[in-house]
């Protein structure tokens, strides 16, 4: 699993909502070759994008009924900004997916260098285990 983080401290990119029309088709049109090229390779299980944090809740369970804590949060500066799984045939591969997603252009053209973080996704334990 690719975790695609954000973060104004690390990442100095202006949110996407306030970039050019041209900056977001760039960095669409990057997004969808990466994912054509990850399908056509059969490495590509799904990618997914995530609203702005601004749209998060927190549920937590209490006394039986769903207590929700609206956002934003704004002690966090960092954010998931989105996730990919793929089936690598070993991690360097996914190291590889990895930069090439982080390298998706910003708002002037340039690679954002997100950071990515990869993660094994575990299988499921054996059943009556």
């Amino acid at each position: 699993m690719l975790q695609l983080h954000f973060s104004q401290d690390d990442t100095p990119v202006p949110p996407i909502p306030t970039w050019d029309a041209g900056a977001v088709a760039a960095h669409v049109a990057y997004m969808r070759r990466a994912v054509a090229d990850l399908t056509a390779t059969g490495e590509l299980v799904e990618a997914r994008g995530l609203a702005a944090p601004e749209t998060a809740r927190i549920v937590r369970a209490a006394d039986g009924a769903p207590a929700v804590t609206g956002g934003p949060f704004p002690d966090r500066k960092e954010f998931l900004f989105g996730w990919w799984i793929v089936d690598c045939a070993d991690e360097a591969r996914a190291v590889e997916v990895a930069a090439l997603v982080s390298a998706a252009p910003g708002h002037d053209g340039r690679p954002m260098n997100m950071p990515v973080e990869v993660r094994e996704v575990l299988p499921e334990p054996p059943a009556g285990g």
